[in-house]
């Protein structure tokens, strides 16, 4: 277009006559790019899960345009218009990839080198740490005025108020964590603001891990849905206040989550007022590299104590759907993705060690009390409906119908090595043998 927009004749006609659906094509290639977050590449840390991103993009941009020629009758080259997309795909994908691999290597180099330099630390057990009795009390009366006494307390039995190596922030932003003052000094943390306000949660999170020791406290808070829920009810009539916290639950609890319409959220709000449950705040925390403690509700708020034990995971594709893809293994040991409809919160699968250690096993091996699990997710359970994605995996040659079931690593290592192998020698199945005979422990 710019080489005909200079030429004159018939080749000075092409510019006229494209020019129109030039910048619709632009204009239905800038918002598509937006809603898909394709140039967001701050949240790429693979290449691949950019370039499935770009794919389905650039794919319905394709298929958009497509669609409007044919069905408004326009007589444009359609082989014009593939060929422009494929280009442009090639060229967005080369620049993507030089700017991804970079990044990568520039923040390897600093992980590493900070890495090396926090764990150099002996963990807060093992500190000897003087406090000040006027600075202790001084600090607990300056926190009990924003949270509460029994928020204060909760914080000063996990952590040594009024120590030099504990921090204190009311802060949102993981650049007030990464710019904090004597941040190589630092073995405890705490954030007094929630993490519903937290544009990036486990951004912020991560930032925090980088700051601390192994062994270093984390300790903060997050306002649960149901304290959301008893607010709304509380002061709305009723039949108003379902119709409400139905809005509220929808925008802040289901738009965050469903991959068309995520991006679209963060653009508005930021990420500031999720709705978070319990479930998906320590599952956080435990993909983001801390083992919690200690926790307690406490005004309507979750108070949380844990510990650094190790670096983030780093999942480039948490699923929020309504379909889950878990790992687990199959014969020869191998992982395998096994499909389930979702049946609890977020984050939950990260869980399945404190849950273990919290709660007691009831008959058939499942927990009691097990807050994971939301209401919907109660109701397919109880007559298998989660299950009825596993066919796939039946379909794909990976699992039988009867067979023993597949095991997440935290259950798998529960075996002795024979189990284990015994294990592992048969495809798992969709439903155990002998399930209503099922011995009630291991």
């Amino acid at each position: 277009l710019l080489a005909a927009f200079f030429k004159t004749g018939k080749e000075k006609a092409l510019f006229t006559y494209y020019w129109v659906p030039f910048l619709i094509f632009l204009g239905v290639w800038i918002v598509t790019s937006v809603l898909f977050g394709k140039y967001n590449l701050l949240k790429f840390r693979r290449i691949k899960i950019h370039y499935a991103a770009l794919l389905q993009s650039n794919g319905l941009i394709l298929l958009s345009l497509t669609f409007f020629i044919y069905y408004a009758g326009l007589s444009y080259s359609r082989f014009l218009l593939s060929t422009t997309v494929l280009i442009a795909t090639f060229l967005e994908g080369c620049l993507s990839a030089l700017y991804i691999n970079f990044g990568n290597a520039k923040e390897a180099a600093k992980h590493y080198a900070n890495f090396e330099s926090r764990n150099r630390k002996t963990t807060f057990a093992e500190a000897d740490i003087e406090i000040d009795e006027q600075t202790l009390k001084a600090t607990k009366k300056v926190l009990a005025a924003e949270i509460g006494d029994e928020a204060t307390d909760f914080i000063s039995n996990n952590a040594k108020l009024g120590a030099e190596s504990t921090k204190i922030l009311a802060t949102t932003t993981k650049f007030n964590i990464l710019t904090t003052p004597s941040q190589s000094n630092v073995n405890q943390l705490i954030n007094i603001k929630p993490l519903n306000d937290v544009g990036r949660i486990n951004k912020f999170i991560e930032a925090v891990n980088s700051i601390l020791p192994l062994g270093g406290f984390y300790i903060g808070q997050a306002e649960l849905y149901l304290t959301t829920k008893q607010h709304i009810f509380k002061h709305y009539p009723v039949g108003i206040n379902n119709v409400i916290y139905l809005m509220f639950f929808v925008i802040h609890r289901v738009l965050p989550k469903l991959y068309l319409t995520r991006n679209i959220y963060f653009f508005f709000t930021q990420g500031k007022g999720r709705v978070l449950s319990k479930a998906e705040t320590l599952g956080r925390l435990y993909s983001c590299g801390f083992e919690v403690v200690d926790d307690s509700i406490i005004d309507g708020q979750l108070y949380f104590a844990c510990r650094k034990v190790g670096e983030p995971v780093f999942d480039d594709s948490p699923t929020y759907g309504p379909f889950v893809r878990l790992n687990r293994y199959g014969k020869g040991g191998k992982m395998i993705g096994v499909y389930k409809m979702r049946t609890m919160h977020p984050y939950s699968e990260y869980l399945q060690d404190y849950v273990f250690k919290k709660y007691n096993l009831k008959k058939g091996g499942k927990f009691s009390n097990d807050f994971r699990i939301t209401t919907p997710g109660k109701i397919m359970r109880k007559f298998w409906i989660d299950e009825f994605p596993m066919f796939i995996n039946v379909f794909r040659g990976e699992m039988k119908i009867v067979g023993v079931r597949p095991l997440s690593k935290h259950y798998f290592n529960l075996y002795t090595e024979e189990l284990k192998t015994r294990r592992t020698k048969y495809k798992p199945g969709l439903v155990p043998p002998f399930y209503v005979d099922m011995p009630e422990t291991f």
